[in-house]
């Protein structure tokens, strides 16, 4: 499961304390009991809980950085083509220091910017610090099964895996969101971008967010399009269905861990 961490503070001469983001990692270990990682550069910091999925060794720690330590990622979940683009980036003269596959975000970064998470197949939620540029992205997977939330006020922004990661940091108030505790009592879950916290937001799903010197961008990189209208038979619809599941099902088996296999929801 993993979980992910950081704080920016906007003015660069105030550095982030490797004491909260340590604090923060630790209200995160449920869901990461391997191991934990922190990264602090000046006035920003990461912070990862680590459940062991794919090359166990330390060399798969987070935060992880490229070859120059440059560039520094934190990554929930799995990218599922990742030895395609590990091969792709190893042909552009990238180097790997781990065999996981979180490794070839801080790579792809470097090749294409924000535009590398249109080339991830995967389920995931990551923050990127590039120290060179003093900005911090963070982004989530296209349908948002990975839980991403993130905290902006005049002085920094602090992002995690859940909120109660955010809340160490004690310059943010415990305030209740009235709107969003309705919205969870009557759904059982907050279906937009709020909380039930004031303040605190989610990144919504297909999402990336830019912040540098205190400017917040935040674009779409993905969404659901229905305009495409299939030409096929039902018999080629059947066959291309079944070679996609496949397709899927093969993906998801690259692991360096048991498996299990679940129907969710039933049949």
């Amino acid at each position: 499961m993993c979980g992910i961490a950081g704080v920016l503070n906007f003015d660069r001469e105030e550095p982030v304390s490797e004491d909260l983001m340590r604090r923060m990692v630790a209200s995160l270990r449920h869901r990461g009991p391997d191991d934990t990682g922190v990264h602090v550069d000046g006035n920003a910091g990461l912070g990862f809980a680590r459940l062991s999925i794919m090359d166990l060794s330390p060399a798969a720690g987070q935060p992880m950085p490229n070859e120059d330590e440059t560039i520094w990622s934190v990554v929930n979940g799995e990218i599922y083509n990742f030895q395609d683009l590990r091969h792709e980036l190893e042909g552009l003269g990238h180097s790997f220091r781990s065999r996981s596959d979180s490794e070839v975000v801080v790579h792809l970064y470097e090749e294409y910017g924000s535009s590398l998470f249109a080339r991830l197949r995967g389920m995931f939620a990551l923050g990127i610090w590039d120290s060179r540029k003093r900005r911090l992205l963070l982004a989530r997977d296209r349908l948002g099964k990975k839980p991403l939330v993130y905290h902006v006020d005049q002085g920094a922004l602090a992002f995690a895996s859940e909120v109660k990661a955010i809340l160490q940091d004690s310059r943010i108030r415990r305030q209740v969101n009235p709107d969003g505790v309705d919205r969870f009592l009557s759904f059982g879950y907050v279906p937009d971008g709020t909380s039930a916290f004031h303040g605190v937001r989610k990144l919504l799903p297909g999402e990336f967010l830019s912040c540098a010197d205190g400017k917040i961008e935040r674009e779409t990189y993905w969404k659901a399009s229905f305009s495409k209208k299939l030409t096929m038979s039902e018999r080629e619809c059947s066959e291309r269905l079944l070679a996609l599941l496949k397709e899927a099902i093969r993906l998801r088996l690259v692991s360096d861990v048991p498996l299990g296999v679940f129907l969710s929801g039933g049949v």
